[in-house]
């Protein structure tokens, strides 16, 4: 293939496109980005409700399921699965990029049908029981995966832990363009924190380090929900400081990235990739962030952002005070900030995974392409997956 053509790119996110979510957002910000520079692209997943794009294609709603301490809003239906062989036929992509790969749902379809050469990358850090109890079964799935992507050193540790093979480190990008204008604003005596309202995301540890800090002109904006939302909002409603937004747009995020002091992202683990704090730092915003390895990935203590031990409420009051005390220190970690962010353009990123596109389409000429025999096999495969997921999906649906 000629390398001034222009690809036709199939990105399938195995999450609703319609909530917000980390991988939700490096897909949209992707092929925005792939498109600006003049590729076709079209982006598969669930959607709860009218599509977030033009160039998105609805696979139908999500069933919320539990996955790595989150809930996650997958679309493993065979109506779904259904959907997507549909469009995979239609469309006629040169190249898929599956993120979550063996995420039950469309990326797994995608996988295991193979109608194109096949990128595929891995955000997930931590454990998957998945990955263990099934990996026989994701082994060999992974296997139809032609060039396979981690978004950061943990990411690729997980992953070779339990598939094996090699994997390159292509971390995470920043749409830098969608914060022109947000730095040199009047900032607010605000703190912001973006994340579902759960467990590993802290928020719980913001709420108790403000309750250290005497300052009553102080106002943490506190966006999106989740399962510990009534709880939190009942036990601390007794601090005038705090202002629930709720779910909240990526205008109104950037917006208030653009007048927040402080952005705090207080999470206790299972972060990959630290793609929030490179928004953080891209909208002007001074980070306060927990000291994880995902975090540490893009941040480094004293240097671009105030890093504290995960869980410690002292620490992050402490960090909160210096920045609110301390204007030299604040302006030294926002200019180092916005020097970071800038070293992941999400338009470096597209460009990078379009020389991959191109390698894994050549790697495949028509000697290649899949005999009727083949195919047959995979629609017998797929047969069987729908019927093992339709199995899964009643035992959810009657009652018991």
């Amino acid at each position: 293939m000629p390398p001034n053509d222009h690809l036709r790119i199939g990105i399938i996110c195995p999450y609703s496109l319609t909530l917000p979510g980390g991988v939700q957002g490096q897909v949209l910000g992707l092929a925005r980005a792939l498109r600006r520079i003049g590729h076709e692209v079209r982006v598969l997943g669930p959607c709860d409700g009218a599509p977030p794009d033009t160039f998105v294609t609805p696979l139908g709603d999500s069933l919320p399921t539990a996955a790595n301490g989150s809930i996650a809003p997958i679309a493993p239906d065979p109506a779904a699965a259904l959907r997507t062989i549909r469009v995979l036929r239609d469309e006629e992509f040169d190249v898929i990029h599956l993120h979550e790969p063996l995420s039950p749902g469309p990326t797994l379809t995608a996988l295991m049908m193979h109608m194109a050469p096949i990128v595929a990358t891995f955000h997930a850090a931590g454990d998957s029981a998945s990955y263990k109890y099934l990996n026989k079964v994701v082994r060999s799935l992974a296997e139809s995966i032609d060039h396979r992507v981690a978004v950061s050193v943990d990411a690729r540790d997980l992953a070779q832990r339990y598939l094996g093979e090699d994997y390159e480190i292509l971390p995470n990008g920043v749409e830098l363009e969608r914060f022109d204008g947000t730095t040199t604003g009047v900032r607010e005596r605000a703190i912001l924190f973006l994340g579902r309202h759960e467990p590993r995301k802290g928020l719980e540890v913001l709420l108790r380090a403000v309750r250290l800090i005497d300052d009553a002109d102080l106002q943490v904006w506190i966006a999106s929900d989740g399962p510990e939302t009534a709880r939190l909002q009942r036990e601390y409603r007794d601090d005038p400081r705090l202002v629930w937004l709720g779910r909240i747009t990526d205008a109104e995020k950037f917006e208030r990235l653009s007048r927040a002091r402080i952005f705090c992202a207080p999470s206790l683990g299972g972060e990959s990739f630290g793609v929030v704090l490179l928004e953080g730092m891209a909208a002007g915003a001074t980070v306060v962030a927990s000291s994880i390895d995902g975090y540490k990935n893009v941040a480094t203590h004293d240097q671009d952002a105030l890093l504290v031990e995960p869980a410690d409420e002292v620490g992050f009051s402490e960090a909160i005070i210096r920045i609110l005390r301390d204007d030299h220190l604040a302006d030294r970690l926002k200019e180092k900030g916005l020097e970071r962010a800038r070293q992941f353009s999400m338009e470096s990123l597209a460009r990078a995974y379009v020389e991959r596109y191109r390698s894994v389409i050549a790697s495949q000429g028509p000697a290649d392409d899949p005999s009727t025999f083949l195919q047959l096999r995979r629609i017998i495969g797929m047969v069987r997956h729908l019927g093992a997921l339709l199995s899964a999906w009643l035992r959810r649906k009657l009652p018991r």
